[in-house]
């Protein structure tokens, strides 16, 4: 209820501050042309964090940056649904992306501070991922059997054959074969 009362009565103190400073006419032109240019940024910036949440799905990254924006866009089209020049000045604010940028700053920075995790998180997920598949050491793969062939060792992986023993390149270097 508090807070009620204290927004009724900032609004109030700045409406009748505007009209005593540019006259009714004018004030009332200035809340019309605010909630127009409102509306009309907020549908471009609207369709605009859309867009680049689309772009960050088909990229298949994490789309942190355009979830807050979404989330500033949508407050600030709330803000210019309630009725008053005080709010309307503040969603205006956060449809413009520089102001945005600020805001998404600061309560990126906020929510960092509460929760420490999510700072790990964004790292992560603004790292770059390379799409690839994984292929096995050729040397640490298990090998073919050697067969017999004509009283000699052979190896089918191409080794040397010394005094009946395939040699494969094992030793003190960790099973690489050494080349």
């Amino acid at each position: 209820m508090p807070f009620v009362l204290l927004y009724l009565v900032v609004e109030i103190v700045a409406l009748v501050a505007l009209v005593s400073w540019i006259g009714f006419g004018w004030t009332l032109l200035v809340l019309v042309a605010g909630s127009v240019l409102g509306l009309w940024l907020a549908r471009r910036e609207g369709l605009r964090a859309m867009r680049a949440m689309g772009e960050a799905a088909r990229d298949r990254r994490v789309a942190h940056v355009e979830v807050t924006d979404g989330i500033l866009i949508a407050m600030g089209g709330l803000l210019l649904l309630v009725p008053g020049l005080v709010t309307d000045v503040a969603g205006l604010l956060l449809l413009l992306p520089p102001t945005r940028s600020l805001v998404r700053r600061r309560m990126v920075r906020a929510a960092e501070r509460q929760v420490p995790v999510l700072r790990t998180a964004r790292i992560r997920g603004d790292s770059t991922i390379v799409d690839g598949e994984v292929v096995d050491d050729p040397w640490s793969a298990p090998r073919p059997v050697a067969g017999v062939i004509e009283g000699r060792i052979e190896d089918p992986a191409g080794g040397p054959v010394v005094e009946g023993e395939i040699v494969d390149g094992t030793g003190p270097d960790g099973g690489r074969r050494a080349s």
